[in-house]
C-alpha cells in the first residue's frame, strides 16, 4: 500500500464487528475499504478449537491482556480483562456462546430515543447473520448467514443441573433466543463443524478474494486525523515506522469497549480536561467518551465432583488426553468441542421481575480463578452473574502514548442495587445446586464452602473471589442526551466522517454473552453506511492530511 493511499471506508478494528463491516462494505464492489488490526492473523491451532479459548487467557500475541485499576468494592483487586488482539478480536478468543439478549434489552434502548434499535428493527440483521443449525425447527432464527450456530453433545451432568433447574422450580428452555429466555438448558456455540467460527472465519475469510478490501494485520492505529471537525484518515503503526491512509467517505472504530474510546480520546475527542492534562490537543470536547463502563460481575461456585468425567479429568491424564484429541480429529466429537458454558440458564432473583436478571454458566471443570489450571481431581464450576448492572465505570487514556493500556475502572459492584442481586442469585445458585438430580455428583462445595452462609459472608465471597465474565460495553454510548457519544446511526455527535461500531456503543449492556449482539450491531451499521452512501456523495478527498 502506498503512503496516503485513498480509501472510501477505513474501519480500524478486525473484531466481533469489525469483520462484519469488512465483509458487508465490500461485498458490491463499489467500494474500497481498509481493514487495520492491531493483531496478527488467526493462524493459531487452539484459536479454532473450541475448548482452546483456555489456552489464550495468557498469550500476549493474541491478548490484550489489560487488568483493571484496583477495584474499591473487590477489595481493590486488579480484575483481569482479556479482549482479543488478532483477526476476529475478542469472537477468535471467547467462549463461543450464542446470545442475543433480551427483547426487552432492544426495546428499552429505543425508549431511550434510539430511533431503528427496537427488537423487531434489530431482529432482521441478527437472522442475516445467522445460520442456525436445526433447519425447520426454531422460530424467528436465520440460515445461511455467515455466523454458524450448532448445538452441544449432551453430557449427564450437564443433564443433572438442568434436571435440578427444573426440581428448583424453573422451566426448560432448549432455545434461550427463541419466544423466552427464561430457563436452563443447554447453551449454543458459535461453530461449524466442530470449529470455531469467529467473525474472522466466518465474514472476513470470504471477503479476503475481493480486489477492493485490503487488510492490514499488526497495525496499531496512533490516532485519527483530521481536517477542521471532519474525520479524514488513520494514521498507524507498523514495523516501527508511522504510515497514513485516507478516507474519503468515512472512518470507523470497531476496536470494542476499551480501544474505541482510547482511540478517540488519543485523537482529541473526549474529556477536554482529560486531554489537556496529557498534553493532547482538544479536537471536539465529548465528555462520554470513555464513559458508562459496563460489565457483568461473575461469582464462581467450584464442587468436587463424585465421578472422574470431567474434562479436570481429561486434562490430568496423558492417555484421556490422546483420546480427547483423536475423538475430536475423526469424530469432532468430545471435550474439545465445549466453550466457555456448557449448560447453564437465565433466572430471576424474584418472581415479580418481568424477565430474568441473573445467568448461570454451567461448566465441566473447576480451577481456583480464571485461567488458572484445573484442579486434578474430578471437579466442575456453576458461575453466576447480574445480567444488567447499575454500576459504572470508565475507560481513560493514562498518557499520550498509543501504545500503553488504558486505565479501566469497571467499579464493580459500587450500586447497592447490583450487591443485593448477586446475593440474591449466589443464594439461587444454591438452591438449584442443592437439588437431588445435581446433589448426587456433589462430594462438596470446594468455594465459598458451608462455611459461608450469611448474605455478608456471601457479599465476601464476591468481593475475594469474584471477576467479570468479559462482557465490556457502553463506552462510546449511543443516545440523545449530553453523555452520548453516537447518534442513532452510530456517528459520532459533533464530527463528520466518523462512526463507532462495536459494543461500546450499547446504550446499556444486553442481558448475557455480548457477541452475538455486537455482531448484529456490524451488521445494521454496515446497512446504515451502505443507505448513507447511496444518498450523499463522499466529499472530495483532501489535498493535504491535517497534522
Amino acid at each position: 500500500m502506498s503512503e496516503g493511499e485513498l480509501f472510501d471506508y477505513i474501519v480500524v478494528g478486525a473484531g466481533s464487528a469489525g469483520c462484519v463491516l469488512a465483509e458487508r462494505l465490500t461485498v458490491s464492489g463499489r467500494h474500497r475499504v481498509l481493514l487495520l488490526e492491531a493483531g496478527p492473523a488467526d493462524r493459531n491451532l487452539w484459536i479454532h478449537v473450541p475448548l482452546g479459548y483456555g489456552k489464550l487467557f495468557t498469550n500476549a500475541r493474541y491478548n490484550w491482556l489489560y487488568q483493571s485499576e484496583p477495584e474499591a468494592e473487590l477489595n481493590n483487586r486488579q480484575i483481569i480483562q482479556p479482549r482479543g488482539k488478532v483477526l476476529g478480536g475478542s469472537s477468535s478468543i471467547n467462549g463461543l456462546l450464542y446470545i442475543r439478549g433480551q427483547r426487552e434489552d432492544f426495546d428499552h434502548w429505543r425508549q431511550l430515543g434510539n430511533t431503528g434499535w427496537s427488537y423487531d428493527d434489530v431482529l432482521p440483521y441478527f437472522l442475516q447473520s445467522e445460520d442456525q443449525q436445526r433447519p425447520g425447527e426454531m422460530n424467528d432464527h436465520g440460515r445461511g448467514g455467515p455466523l454458524a450456530v450448532s448445538d452441544v453433545e449432551t453430557h449427564p451432568i450437564c443433564d443433572a443441573f438442568i434436571e435440578a433447574a427444573e426440581q428448583a422450580g424453573f422451566p426448560r428452555n432448549d432455545d434461550f433466543n427463541g419466544a423466552s429466555q427464561e430457563g436452563a438448558g443447554y447453551y449454543q456455540l458459535t461453530c461449524r463443524d466442530a470449529r470455531r467460527c469467529s467473525t474472522a472465519k466466518g465474514y472476513l475469510k470470504p471477503a479476503l478474494k475481493r480486489a477492493n478490501l485490503r487488510v492490514v494485520s499488526e497495525a496499531l492505529a496512533t490516532r485519527v486525523l483530521f481536517e477542521g471537525k471532519r474525520a479524514v484518515g488513520v494514521e498507524y503503526r507498523r514495523d516501527g515506522r508511522l504510515h497514513q491512509a485516507r478516507a474519503a467517505g468515512e472512518v470507523v472504530l470497531a476496536g470494542g469497549a476499551f480501544n474505541s474510546p482510547q482511540l478517540l480520546q488519543l485523537s482529541g475527542v473526549g474529556p477536554g480536561d482529560l486531554l489537556r492534562s496529557h498534553g493532547i490537543e482538544v479536537r471536539h470536547e465529548l465528555p462520554g467518551v470513555g464513559a458508562d463502563l459496563q460489565d457483568h460481575f461473575q461469582a464462581r461456585f467450584n464442587y468436587r465432583c463424585s465421578e472422574a468425567i470431567t474434562i479436570n479429568d481429561m486434562m490430568a491424564s496423558l492417555p484421556r488426553q490422546v483420546g480427547a484429541a483423536l475423538d475430536y480429529l475423526f469424530n469432532r466429537k468430545g471435550p474439545l468441542t465445549i466453550g466457555a458454558g456448557y449448560a447453564g440458564g437465565f433466572f430471576k432473583t424474584d418472581p415479580a421481575l418481568a424477565s430474568p436478571d441473573v445467568q448461570i454458566h454451567f461448566i465441566l471443570f473447576s480451577a481456583d480463578a480464571v485461567g488458572q489450571k484445573l484442579h486434578p481431581f474430578p471437579g466442575f464450576l456453576s458461575s453466576i452473574c447480574q445480567l444488567r448492572p447499575d454500576s459504572r465505570g470508565t475507560v481513560r487514556i493514562k498518557s499520550a502514548d498509543p501504545a500503553q493500556a488504558p486505565a479501566i475502572q469497571p467499579n464493580y459492584l459500587s450500586a447497592a442495587h447490583d450487591r443485593d442481586v448477586m446475593i440474591a442469585a449466589m443464594k439461587l445458585q444454591r438452591r438449584i445446586m442443592a437439588q437431588p438430580a445435581i446433589k448426587r455428583y456433589i462430594v462438596e462445595e470446594l468455594n465459598p464452602g458451608p462455611q459461608c452462609q450469611s448474605d455478608s459472608e456471601l457479599l465476601d465471597f464476591a468481593r475475594a473471589k469474584g471477576t467479570t465474565i468479559f462482557h465490556p460495553t457502553s463506552t462510546c454510548r449511543m443516545g440523545q442526551d449530553s453523555k452520548s457519544v453516537v447518534d442513532e446511526r452510530l456517528r459520532v455527535r459533533g464530527i463528520e466522517g466518523l462512526r463507532v461500531i462495536d459494543g461500546s456503543i450499547m446504550p446499556t449492556v444486553v442481558s448475557g454473552n455480548t457477541n452475538a449482539a455486537i455482531v448484529m450491531i456490524g451488521e445494521k451499521g454496515a446497512h446504515m453506511m451502505l443507505e448513507d452512501a447511496k444518498t450523499s456523495a463522499f466529499s472530495k478527498a483532501p489535498t493535504q492530511l491535517a497534522s
